[in-house]
């Protein structure tokens, strides 16, 4: 049993003054002169954001520039379809550019104005951060580097000529297996040659501090939107609370409102082929203790304890540890973490397209499966799931390997 009012204080106590959320966090990099430039931002960061100046400004752009506050959208007939559970659906892929991670990144280039910078460097796997992040580098008049494996430039062709349509330069980074991890490799490498002009704006909640303490808090109005919107519109909140988790950030966001209350909060981490190393990127699941990317959080680990290969169909998961937040929350049992595997993720795309006309994302999907999966139990439950984006971005990969889902539909009509 939790005992929700353990958390009333919970934003005040954690992260901690260096960082921690517990034993995970921290600033592990050893390079000196980038531990000074993270202290930069920290000490930046604890000073604007308590700015009323800041807040007001990055309110004016919610509104006026990403069209927030987004949606909490009842989907009845896919409900109706499953049984008595109602699946609601926090419809960030309405924000603009299409997913959650705009809410961080205009803070970040907000921040990067504040301290003088000239430049935005980041990394990027399914597109979306990328595709964020050079919208809010053309907002502030910034230059933009984004840092992309060359594995997911090929998944993501729509959002790479996004990038670069806003006057991006999107990098690609052949090492390694080409993804997600190699290409914060990259991003930190780049930055630590232009930490004095530039600013690294990290894609999730994860990286060292001050990066998952300031993605948490801008990323926090999709949950304070969320909670507010579900009671106003069914007098109570939901049963359970559902985000797919990779490094984290659309997740954190959904979940730290609701922690001191008696909802049930579920991450959904993604399985992919199953669970051999190499074969999914659950690192919750079957990670330990380590450390990557200069933080101490859970990590998948190879025999050697260094970062294990990952996959996902989602290339916005494939990420081989967690936000030090996440790996928390899991240790005291507030948050729980269970996993869905790429076909179960693509029948539930399928579904939410077919019953509702709306294309989630692939990492969305990941989420919405795990509600599909529990309607299926027969429970009149109320599950709330963060839509953390929409599917543009994958619908040719999805056709080239799994097709339009007629099989899906025809197989849920003979239910």
């Amino acid at each position: 049993m939790n005992h929700y009012r353990d958390f009333d204080n919970y934003l005040k106590e954690y992260p901690s003054e260096n960082g921690y959320f517990g034993k995970y966090g921290g600033n592990y990099l050893d390079n000196p002169e980038l531990v000074k430039a993270f202290f930069e931002y920290a000490e930046a960061y604890n000073t604007i954001a308590k700015s009323a100046q800041f807040i007001s400004e990055l309110r004016r752009i919610r509104k006026d520039f990403q069209g927030r506050p987004t949606p909490v959208y009842h989907c009845q007939r896919l409900s109706n379809l499953l049984g008595r559970t109602q699946i609601y659906l926090k419809r960030e892929d309405l924000n603009h550019t299409g997913a959650h991670k705009l809410n961080h990144c205009m803070g970040e280039g907000l921040l990067a104005k504040y301290m003088g910078k000239k430049k935005l460097i980041a990394e990027t796997g399914a597109g979306q951060h990328g595709v964020a992040l050079a919208t809010a580098a053309a907002y502030f008049g910034l230059e933009c580097d984004i840092y992309m494996g060359e594995v997911d430039i090929e998944k993501q062709a729509p959002n790479v000529t996004r990038m670069k349509m806003l006057g991006a330069r999107v990098v690609p980074v052949s090492r390694g297996l080409r993804t997600l991890k190699e290409a914060v490799d990259a991003a930190f490498e780049a930055y630590a040659n232009e930490y004095k002009t530039a600013v690294y704006c990290i894609g999730t909640a994860a990286g060292p501090h001050p990066f998952p303490l300031m993605v948490r808090d801008f990323q926090q109005v999709v949950g304070d939107e969320a909670r507010a919107q579900f009671k106003e519109m069914t007098g109570h909140l939901p049963d359970r609370v559902v985000a797919c988790v990779g490094g984290g950030s659309n997740s954190i966001g959904m979940f730290v409102p609701f922690l001191a209350d008696p909802v049930e909060l579920y991450g959904i981490e993604p399985l992919g082929r199953g669970p051999k190393t190499g074969d999914n990127a659950a690192s919750v699941t079957y990670g330990k203790e380590g450390i990557m990317h200069g933080f101490n959080s859970i990590m998948l680990a190879d025999e050697n304890g260094e970062p294990a290969p990952v996959y996902s169909n989602a290339s916005g998961l494939d990420y081989p540890a967690v936000g030090p937040e996440h790996a928390m929350l899991h240790d005291m049992g507030r948050v729980h973490y269970e996993t869905v595997g790429d076909d179960e993720a693509i029948e539930a795309l399928f579904l939410l397209s077919r019953y509702e006309g709306i294309i989630p994302a692939i990492e969305s999907s990941h989420a919405l499966a795990y509600a599909i999966r529990v309607a299926k139990e027969g429970e009149p439950l109320s599950v709330l799931v963060n839509l953390s984006g929409r599917g543009d971005k994958d619908l040719e990969y999805v056709v080239d390997h799994y097709g339009y889902g007629d099989d899906v539909i025809k197989k849920y009509q003979n239910i």
